[in-house]
Formats: structure tokens, C-alpha cells, sequence
């Protein structure tokens, strides 16, 4: 079959039977009808060398003139019938064309060689035949010239191969190129598949990394104000349980709340000054999350660098909690030394949420903030014990969004670190994280 997917693709007709294009039924009609006027006029030879009737040579030809028009759908049978009406001497514009279409066909190589080989023998005795005879009708001297030597064989040849040699390498060569093509356009779809998919990928990750960068951002936003806020209500809880009882007690309540309210406040202004330096140079194409998401790095980043948090503050974090009521112990067990300011950054941020979620859920209760320096990793662990029942403390009302474990959670996991929580057999609740440092000798 000579139609590939290149005719088919530049402009199908449906119900065209085998055709993929309108030119092709119009140039195979046309192939179609001269080689069955050809073969009519053939056919008037034949049957007066054959002894039939005219009419009976003219209707041969036209029928098998005719079966040109089915070469794309069968050149084998076209070239077969080509070689049966050869000793007849019709249909020699039907040998050439259903030469080519095998060529050019899907056909087996060694199919279209065996065809072309019996064409060309086909070719050549016929050939070879009505040359002997119309050389012998010839008034020639045979004492100057012998036809019967090599000029014969030679002209025989020289015709044959000119008759089935063009059609045949012309044929070869066109099947050539549409496979070529087909295969091309093949690959270009495939790629095009290819291609879709990874942009189906590619927006798969942007929104994962949209996502990420959300869940980045709202981390570091807890982090920096819902500890110092959850202070600062329990601070005015007690400011207005003694505002009446012990007015300087109040007033040094006052002044914590204060503080504190600023310390949250510089902490969100520096974060969102960071935020807005990185959002601030990026392109019109890059997407606004992501830009933020990049600025929430650079911000974490910066604060690792800068006045970020770190182990020596743990201390510090403690009496804040004290002032507000809480009674917290710390223990440090092993030698202290300097890690690397993720590693210090984490730890602090897990004891800073585990004693916001004491002052939101176990107001109250004793704490035990332990912190274990060890060969390779460094340990933290807030343990607090049960409510009191009797509470002197006043109900707060500290709204819980539940995500502080699951922040402290992701934080640590992503060091490569463990992270354990949950109650304790007394009714308590503790907290614990294992972060791995790399080695004693890892320092900022």
C-alpha cells in the first residue's frame, strides 16, 4: 500500500474506499483510464495475432487497462496481471506504474524482488522475441550482419532494464522518504505527548510548591507571634485578677505585657520588612506566591545569620514563662557547644511551642524544660505535669489553632531529627525531640 499516514493526514475523504486525498482518486482514475485505452488499442493486435474476434481484444484490453485503478490497494496484483498480458504486448504503462507502486508500497523486500525479477524476465523474452522476428522480417544481409549473435541479447537488455530499472528505483525511493516522513511525525507526536506531560508535572510541583511555601510562611508566623501573644494574654489575665489586690504587681504585669507586645511586634516587622525586600525585585512572570515563598526562606535565612534564636536564649524563654505564672524548671545535661544555626534555630522553636501549648492547655502546672547535649545530636524535652484542680490560675481562654505539633513535627523531620509527643501515665504532657548535629566538631 503506497497511502502512509502523510496522505492520510493532509486531507482524508471519507467513503474514498483506500484513497486518503481527492488528488489521489483523480490521478489514479486518470492512470486508469489512458492504460485502458491503451490496452484496447494493444488488444486489436492481439487478437488478430490470436485470431479472435476485434471486439473481443478491445474489451480484453479495456479490462485489463482498468485494473490500474486498485494499485495502491493491491500492487501485487497489478504487477502480476502486468507480467500475465506481457506475451500479449499490452500494458506497458500498467507494468511501470505497478512497478513503482510496489516499490513504494508496504509490501515485503523480498516480495518486490521476486515481482520485479519475473517482470523483467517477462520483459526480456518478450522483448527478446519480437526483436528476432521483426529483425528477421528485416531485409538484411546475413553475410554483413548476424542478429543472432549479440545484438539481440544487448538491445533486449539495454529496453528492458529502461522500461522496469527507472519505475522500480524511483518507487524505492519514494517508499523511502514517506516512511521517513511517517516516522518523523510519529516522533513529533510522541514528543508533543512528552511535553504535555511534563507540563502536567511542572504544574503538579508549582503547586506543591505553592503549597509548601503557604505552610513555610504560616510556620514562621506562628513561631514569632503566637508565643509572645499567648504571654501576653496570660499576663493580663493576671493583671486582672490582682489590678485591685496589689496594684504594683499590676503595674509590673502591665509593663511585661508591654514589653512583650513589642518584642512581637519588632520580630513581625522585620519578618514582613524581609518578605516584602524579596517579593519586592521579581519578574512580572514569576508567580506572587512564589516570590513570597522565596522571601519567607530568605527571611528564616536571615534570621538563622542575624539575632535568629538560638540555645543560649533558652534561658531566657523560661523566665518569661515564670513571670507569667508558670513554674518551669531547666536542666542542661552534657557539656554546651556552638551547632549549627538550623539545628539551634529548631530547638528553640519546639521549646518555645511546647510551653505556649503549657500556658494555653495546662495553666498551671509544673514544667521540666531538659536539654542533653550529646556525641552527635542534641536533645530537648518539655514535660509538664497535671492541671491543678484547684487552679489558682485564671482561665485564660487561649485559642488553639492545632498546628503547634505538627509545625514542631515538621521541623524536626526535616532536620532528619525524631520528634515524640504525647500524655504522660500522671496526666501530663511532654514533648520531646532528638536533632542530629553532625559531630562535636560542628560549630557556626
Amino acid at each position: 500500500m503506497t497511502t502512509t499516514g502523510a496522505d492520510r493526514g493532509a486531507g482524508g475523504v471519507g467513503g474514498w474506499w483506500w484513497w486518503g486525498r481527492r488528488r489521489s482518486v483523480v490521478l489514479d482514475v486518470g492512470l486508469a483510464v489512458v492504460s485502458a485505452l491503451e490496452c484496447a488499442l494493444e488488444g486489436v493486435g492481439f487478437a488478430g495475432e490470436a485470431g479472435l474476434p476485434v471486439p473481443v481484444g478491445v474489451l480484453f484490453g479495456l479490462v485489463v487497462g482498468s485494473v490500474l485503478l486498485v494499485r495502491r490497494r493491491w500492487p501485487v496484483g497489478v504487477v502480476l496481471v502486468s507480467i500475465a498480458v506481457a506475451p500479449a504486448e499490452m500494458g506497458y504503462l500498467m507494468g511501470i506504474v505497478g512497478l513503482y507502486s510496489l516499490a513504494a508500497s508496504e509490501v515485503p523486500r523480498r516480495i518486490t524482488a521476486v515481482l520485479a525479477g519475473m517482470s523483467t524476465v517477462a520483459v526480456f523474452v518478450v522483448t527478446v522475441v519480437r526483436l528476432r522476428q521483426d529483425v528477421a522480417q528485416a531485409d538484411v544481409d546475413a553475410r554483413d550482419f548476424d542478429p543472432s549473435g549479440w545484438y539481440v541479447p544487448v538491445v533486449s537488455l539495454f529496453m528492458t532494464l529502461g522500461l522496469n530499472a527507472p519505475p522500480l528505483l524511483f518507487g524505492l525511493y519514494i517508499g523511502a522518504r514517506r516512511r521517513l516522513m511517517e516516522s518523523l511525525r510519529e516522533r513529533a507526536d510522541s514528543l508533543e505527548q512528552e511535553l504535555s506531560l511534563l507540563a502536567d508535572r511542572a504544574e503538579q510541583r508549582a503547586q506543591w510548591a505553592r503549597q509548601e511555601e503557604r505552610t513555610r510562611i504560616a510556620r514562621e508566623m506562628h513561631d514569632v507571634v503566637a508565643h509572645r501573644v499567648s504571654l501576653m494574654v496570660v499576663h493580663a489575665a493576671a493583671l486582672q485578677a490582682v489590678a485591685l489586690k496589689d496594684p504594683q504587681k499590676a503595674v509590673r504585669n502591665a509593663a511585661l505585657v508591654g514589653d512583650m507586645g513589642r518584642q512581637a511586634l519588632t520580630e513581625l516587622r522585620e519578618m514582613l520588612g524581609v518578605l516584602r525586600e524579596g517579593a519586592a525585585p521579581a519578574a512580572p512572570a514569576v508567580p506572587p506566591l512564589a516570590a513570597v515563598g522565596r522571601a519567607a526562606a530568605a527571611a528564616a535565612e536571615a534570621a538563622a545569620e542575624g539575632d535568629g534564636p538560638c540555645l543560649d536564649a533558652l534561658e531566657g524563654l523560661c523566665e518569661q514563662s515564670r513571670l507569667a505564672g508558670a513554674v518551669v524548671e531547666f536542666v542542661v545535661i552534657g557539656e554546651a557547644r556552638a551547632y549549627p544555626p538550623e539545628v539551634e534555630r529548631t530547638a528553640y522553636r519546639v521549646v518555645q511551642e511546647a510551653l505556649t501549648n503549657v500556658h494555653k492547655h495546662a495553666a498551671g502546672a509544673k514544667v521540666v524544660v531538659r536539654l542533653a547535649h550529646r556525641e552527635a545530636e542534641v536533645a530537648m524535652q518539655v514535660e509538664n505535669g497535671p492541671c491543678p484542680s484547684d487552679a489558682g490560675a485564671a482561665d485564660v481562654r487561649l485559642p488553639s489553632g492545632g498546628n503547634g505539633l505538627v509545625g514542631m513535627r515538621e521541623r524536626v523531620l526535616r532536620l532528619g531529627g525524631v520528634f515524640v509527643s504525647g500524655a504522660t501515665d500522671d496526666g501530663g504532657f511532654k514533648v520531646s525531640a532528638v536533632l542530629p548535629t553532625g559531630g562535636p566538631s560542628v560549630g557556626v
